[in-house]
């Protein structure tokens, strides 16, 4: 650390160089006067051990010229003065220790520089760390493909990123929408604070509101002490709240009016806490069709569409599908010290013919199984297990007629949608008409 001792009694600032001098890593430099401390800050100082009584600055006002012209500079006072205002006072505004000159002056100097020495250590791990998960989670690393569908999905997660606008992120289980709501963050200019995640549908919805706006010691049985919550933990970074579709049409009211007034209360208290979060949704569900059906509250579900990414699911993705085995037999290999693992045709060819209704998270289970049970650097066909036939598959095996096909297709599609005639006559784009003769007639 570079360290500026500012002190007009030559002797007294002499000593301190000399004891702090004794860790040579550390530069110290001395200044007799606050405007030389001050002219002289180009230098970029780490630390000011600043005398409080200065022949023509007051301590005060060289801290409040420092802090202007560079806040990260920490300052500690030296003081003969023991007024306990004073030092609370300096203390408010910005300075980092206050120590009384007396006999272990020179003592608690070096242990205030030590602990400053510590807490940049780890500022400096955490900004490396921050850099690595950054780099983990940048669009092109972490989202792993190449299809045209995978690419359109990618030009709008960087649109996401580089705006604040709520993202609602839809897809299949096991498309990556967690993955991309990370993209989102890392990439973005909250990149540097918390990401926090919840899955709403692991959370009973009873507790649902304590979980996401936290609670007050004694709100309830069992709240032994003040929580704090979701929105409060995601203060000026993102909330990603996973399967959305899923929250109780009650708290959906309360998160709407936390949406728009960026404001909570904790359970048990009348006290608002403002809170600035970036909002980042996701549902295998259509939410459009859970406003319909009454399961979802209309206004929330407008401010929370915002920019909507629909994922792919894999079976659209075709030519991704090798790449991603690949990426993932790699990361495998890497993570468990093995030698690289390759593809056999025959693997490949029934990694391609599968339609992957678990889409990438089943991939990934699928292939690193298939690592674990081969002895050699090859997949071959019979290592990859676990993969259950196709919808399709399961569907063409009995020998029917095409109208007896038809008849199940449409019972599968009323089952799916609360026998809503309409909706499904619209997705399978046959008449109303036909779908009420068949029920009439017991075909279905």
């Amino acid at each position: 650390m570079r360290i500026f001792i500012v002190e007009d009694d030559p002797f007294y600032a002499e000593l301190l160089a000399y004891h702090l001098s004794q860790n040579s890593e550390d530069e110290v430099l001395q200044w007799g006067t606050g405007r030389e401390c001050l002219n002289n800050l180009y230098l970029n100082p780490s630390v000011v051990c600043l005398d409080y009584s200065l022949p023509d600055l007051s301590g005060e006002e060289v801290l409040k010229k420092i802090k202007v012209t560079n806040p990260d500079v920490r300052v500690i006072i030296i003081s003969g003065q023991e007024d306990i205002q004073t030092a609370i006072s300096l203390l408010k505004m910005g300075a980092t220790d206050y120590i009384v000159k007396d006999d272990d002056t020179r003592e608690r100097l070096w242990i205030s520089l030590t602990n400053l020495r510590h807490q940049e250590g780890l500022q400096k791990t955490i900004h490396n760390l921050q850099e690595e998960v950054g780099r983990k989670y940048s669009i092109d690393r972490s989202i792993v493909g190449s299809s045209p569908a995978i690419r359109k999905t990618f030009s709008i997660i960087e649109k996401a990123a580089k705006s604040k606008i709520t993202v609602s992120i839809s897809g299949e289980t096991g498309t990556g929408k967690e993955l991309v709501a990370k993209a989102i963050h890392y990439n973005s200019a909250r990149s540097g604070k918390p990401f926090v995640a919840v899955n709403i549908s692991a959370i009973p919805k009873d507790l649902i509101e304590s979980e996401l706006f936290g609670h007050e010691k004694g709100s309830f049985t069992g709240a032994e002490a003040r929580r704090i919550g979701l929105f409060e933990e995601a203060h000026g970074g993102s909330l990603f709240l996973d399967e959305i579709a899923d929250m109780d049409i009650a708290m959906q009211s309360k998160l709407l009016r936390a949406l728009q007034e960026m404001e909570i209360k904790r359970v048990g208290s009348n006290k608002p806490v403002s809170v600035d979060v970036r909002l980042l949704v996701a549902t295998h569900k259509n939410l459009g069709e859970e406003v319909r059906a009454g399961r979802f509250r209309e206004d929330l579900y407008y401010r929370l569409l915002g920019l909507p990414i629909q994922l792919p699911p894999l079976r659209e993705r075709n030519t991704d599908i090798l790449l991603l085995a690949k990426h993932f037999i790699k990361n495998y290999c890497r993570e468990n010290g093995l030698e690289p693992i390759s593809l056999s045709p025959d693997a490949q060819r029934k990694l391609m013919a599968y339609a992957w209704p678990g889409n990438v998270r089943e991939l990934k289970a699928v292939v690193e199984l298939a690592c674990v049970m081969t002895d050699s650097n090859t997949l071959e066909s019979e290592h990859i297990q676990q993969m259950h036939s196709s919808p399709l598959d399961a569907l063409l095996t009995e020998e029917l007629s095409l109208k007896e096909y038809t008849n199940r297709i449409i019972r599968r599609y009323l089952d799916r949608y609360d026998q809503n005639v309409l909706l499904v006559a619209k997705k399978l784009q046959v008449g109303k008409s036909t779908i009420y003769r068949l029920l009439q007639e017991n075909q279905l």
